[in-house]
This record gives structure tokens, C-alpha cells and sequence, in this order.
């Protein structure tokens, strides 16, 4: 599924292609995704301009000048397509620029399209309880031990938790705690503020060195422009169970609410 960094590089492909510009064609080719597309999407989005995009967790979020948002997340193998070739029997909503085309491409169809008067995005139902933005000035060590206080759960589990922080998903949170030291299986209430405070500095880290590598690409992701990320390059343990961790140690899994955890025993603590 794609995460923050995928979003992020997606919502900076479409910028210079959008923004600015006026839709002169919105072409839903089908009634839903996830769930239903907005029947009205064509007639409110037809003749706006785009004012601005920006993202919120892992959803983009297109701004026009006549007060709505189109709000777009890409599910598990969503991406946008610019200028292509030809419109292909998954690309599900298609929109004309007087200068470009995009197509959302979604084979899986996990994504989803939802259009909301822009003064009222901060109450769609997704973003009413997310927790703050991990590159933004709100996540800090002292937001951690409130979050953390009492709590038994293992911090791998609470890190997913969109109510705690948003965006984050199992790629970067494995990645993220390896770099901080800190054992996916240590009970998130019993962590010093010290090591949060590293662990907010690693998750910044990993965050923008992979929206700086473009994203990671581990099946369907690819850039609007086309191109794979190449953060994956980068894993420090993320996929590499049994290989040897920077220290020597084999890299482990384990699997935590069902989703897979990879950690060094040696490194983190």
C-alpha cells in the first residue's frame, strides 16, 4: 500500500501539472472505487481551477477555486498516471487540463475519490481523529509520552495507530525504529522521553530520505510521471529477514497485528 512518502511524491508530481489550471473534462469511468465516486464529482470539478494540492496522513487533497477539494487515496495499488499513452481499462477517473491528462489508475480498486467543500475538509470522517502530521512541528517526544502514558501495547502497534500519529504505516515504522534503537516489542509506556525524542528524529529521517528517493516501490507504485521509487534501496531491515543487520546480527520477523515486523535483536532494545 502506498504510504506518507508515496502520497507525498504523488501530491509533488501532480503539482506543477495541476496547479494552476483549469479542468475542462472530469470523466469518472465507473460509479465506485473502495466506495462510491461522488455522482456530482463531474459537474462540480468541470470549469474549477486548481488552486493547490497538499496532503493529509496518506490521502492527497486537490484544491479549486470554487470551494471543494477533491480528496484521493490510493488504496493498495492506486496511482496516478500523467499524459498517457491511452486510457487503459483501469484507469478509472480521467481529467483534461487545457495542457495535460491524468488517469487514477487502480487495478485493485482500494482507493477511493470523495469531493468535500474545502472549509469543511478537517471533518471528513478519515481526518476527524487523526493524530498530528510526523514531519510537522506537533509530533514531539513530550506528544509521545502523553500518547504512551499507561500504555502496555508494543510500540510498533501503537506507531500504526492513526489516532497517535498519522500517515505512518509498517514500512517506514520498522525502518524508523531500527534507526532509533528502540525493539518493536518494548511496551510503549515504559519508553524514556530521551529515546522518543530519537525516535521522533528517525521517523523525521526516514520520512524525508524516501520522499526523497521518490517513495518505495515493492509492487504496483510508481510516481505520476512514471517512474519506481527507489527507497527500498535503502532498507535497513524492512524485507530483509535473515540478512545480516549494519552490526552483523541476522534480521528478524515477527508478525504484530497482523502485519509483519522487521527488527535487528541486536541493534534495538
Amino acid at each position: 500500500m502506498p504510504e506518507l512518502p508515496e502520497v507525498e511524491t504523488t501530491v509533488r508530481g501532480l503539482r506543477p501539472v495541476l496547479e494552476g489550471e483549469r479542468l475542462v473534462s472530469v470523466e469518472p469511468r465507473r460509479a465506485d472505487l473502495r466506495r462510491a465516486i461522488p455522482v456530482d464529482l463531474r459537474q462540480r470539478l468541470t470549469g474549477a481551477v486548481v488552486t493547490g494540492l497538499s496532503r493529509r496522513a496518506k490521502y492527497g487533497l486537490i484544491d479549486t477555486n470554487r470551494g471543494d477539494t477533491m480528496i484521493f487515496h490510493l488504496g493498495m495499488s492506486g496511482r496516478w498516471r500523467i499524459d498517457p499513452a491511452e486510457v487503459g481499462k483501469h484507469d478509472h477517473l480521467v481529467i483534461d487540463t487545457e495542457a495535460h491528462r491524468i488517469a487514477l489508475n487502480d487495478p485493485r480498486r482500494f482507493g477511493s475519490v470523495d469531493l468535500v467543500h474545502t472549509e469543511a475538509v478537517a471533518a471528513f470522517p478519515a481526518f476527524r481523529a487523526l493524530g498530528p502530521e510526523p514531519l510537522g512541528p506537533d509530533l514531539t517526544a513530550a506528544h509521545f509520552k502523553r500518547a504512551f502514558a499507561g500504555r502496555v501495547a508494543n510500540v510498533k502497534v501503537m506507531l500504526l495507530d492513526q489516532r497517535i500519529v498519522a500517515g505512518l504505516g509498517n514500512i517506514y515504522v520498522c525502518e524508523a525504529l531500527h534507526m532509533a534503537g528502540i525493539a518493536p516489542t518494548r511496551e510503549a509506556g515504559r519508553i524514556s522521553l530521551a529515546r522518543l525524542g530519537r525516535l521522533v528524529d528517525a521517523i523525521r529521517t526516514v520520512l524525508l530520505s524516501a520522499i526523497e528517493a521518490g517513495g518505495s516501490t515493492l509492487r504496483d507504485y510508481a510516481r505520476p510521471d512514471g517512474e519506481l521509487g527507489y527507497f527500498s534501496k535503502q532498507f535497513r531491515v524492512y524485507g530483509r529477514e535473515g540478512e545480516a543487520c549494519d552490526c552483523g546480527a541476522p534480521v528478524l520477523r515477527r508478525v504484530d497485528g497482523g502485519r509483519s515486523t522487521f527488527h535487528c535483536g541486536k541493534c534495538q532494545r
